[in-house]
């Protein structure tokens, strides 16, 4: 089978781990070809091209700066990736027939494209929900309610949900709130197929990871509590920066790793209030972050607490893999807490509520046993509910029924 996977994700090969290349990975392995269209944004002033490996194509599209970048530019490229995607498969796809398109938001803006290849190749399509846009939006303040673009990107995600055959939703609450918000939707077709990865178990020495903290100067005598991804508005990382503030204990240590539109504004807290229980550190190349990361003892999800729309922070996954106990500071629309307590690896709170914060942290430090089996219960979490498999299979059902 002729798999398209239409992402804005930066994605230069399957050997890469995440959510989506394990998911390509674990579709190629089944016997699939797989069609990758993948932004080359502006900053890397590359033309668009197609890399040719057995049983992968990879399609880099020139395209305008997504990630990191001015809200404007952003906005165009939004617009503009639609055509550039649609030619560049035209042209360089047009001796393929495609049995199934699988795409993920963001973007919504890309309902132009499966329409071309579906109605070309007869395929069928199926679309991974990461986020809900344009409401996201909205809830950051980023777009005006009812305004002109507004209405626009609202055009946009209906088309988008009614060109797909299925709609993988990353929770029920996701689920829920798509079915409350549209509805225009069969219902039939809408489904929980959350994020997924091919869990691997690593683990290092206590010398290696001595030696990991080491090289970040990383106190040895602590627990160390890491934040790691996106520092972005959507993250809602002053309670972050309010929860170290008022941590008192001396043997928790907190970590702030990644990058994002919050970056500078975080640095620039640290060099004005010098905390002694905390660093933060710049982007890492994800091997480095994973060693880092296995180095650590407690997954830290924060979300800004204005969101009206559920989100699920893919990086519970990373930390479940490591078997790390999380805690989540969330809205009160968002079930991610709700999946962490169910399957006893950690705590939810509500963002903002720092004794909340300060009990969950309380309860991690002080019962060493409950600590230790929260961490084995992680790794069955994302063994249970977060394995690619389960996300191949779900595919795999619903281009069957379709077929019948």
């Amino acid at each position: 089978m002729n798999i398209l996977f239409l992402t804005l994700a930066n994605i230069n090969s399957l050997s890469e781990r995440g959510i989506y290349t394990d998911l390509l990975n674990r579709l190629q392995e089944l016997g699939n070809t797989i069609h990758i269209v993948s932004p080359n944004e502006r900053r890397n002033k590359k033309k668009t091209e197609l890399i040719k490996k057995n049983h992968f194509n990879l399609l880099k599209v020139k395209t305008l700066n997504i990630q990191k970048t001015n809200l404007l530019e952003k906005g165009l490229a939004t617009l503009a990736i639609e055509y550039q995607y649609l030619f560049a498969i035209k042209k360089y796809f047009k001796e393929v027939k495609f049995d199934l398109i699988i795409y993920s938001t963001p973007p919504i803006t890309l309902s132009k494209v499966i329409s071309f290849v579906k109605k070309r190749d007869k395929a069928y399509s199926y679309l991974l929900l990461k986020d809900i846009f344009p409401q996201n939006a909205v809830d950051m303040k980023m777009l005006k309610k009812n305004g002109i673009i507004h209405k626009y990107f609202l055009k946009k995600e209906k088309k988008l949900y009614d060109v797909s055959d299925y709609i993988g939703c990353l929770s029920q609450a996701n689920v829920d709130y798509l079915k409350t918000h549209n509805s225009h939707l069969d219902f039939n077709k809408v489904e929980i197929n959350p994020n997924s990865v091919k869990p691997k178990s690593i683990n290092y020495s206590s010398f290696e990871k001595e030696n990991i903290k080491k090289k970040y100067n990383i106190p040895l005598d602590k627990k160390i509590f890491i934040y790691g991804g996106n520092l972005g508005v959507p993250q809602g990382l002053d309670f972050l920066l309010e929860t170290i503030k008022k941590t008192k204990r001396t043997d928790v240590y907190f970590l702030i790793v990644g990058s994002g539109t919050e970056y500078n504004r975080i640095k620039i807290w640290f060099e004005k209030i010098k905390p002694q229980n905390a660093s933060l550190i710049s982007f890492l190349p994800k091997n480095d972050y994973d060693k880092l990361l296995a180095a650590c003892d407690v997954g830290l999800i924060f979300l800004n607490i204005n969101f009206t729309c559920p989100n699920y922070p893919s990086r519970l996954l990373t930390y479940l893999e490591m078997k790390m106990p999380v805690i989540s500071a969330t809205d009160t629309i968002t079930d991610i807490g709700e999946d962490i307590e169910r399957n006893k690896c950690g705590f939810a709170i509500i963002s903002g509520d720092s004794l909340g914060m300060q009990n969950a942290i309380n309860k991690l430090m002080d019962n060493t046993s409950d600590f230790n089996m929260k961490k084995e219960n992680a790794w069955n979490f994302v063994n249970s509910d977060f394995h690619v498999d389960r996300t191949c299979t779900l595919i795999n059902e619903k281009l069957n029924n379709l077929r019948i």
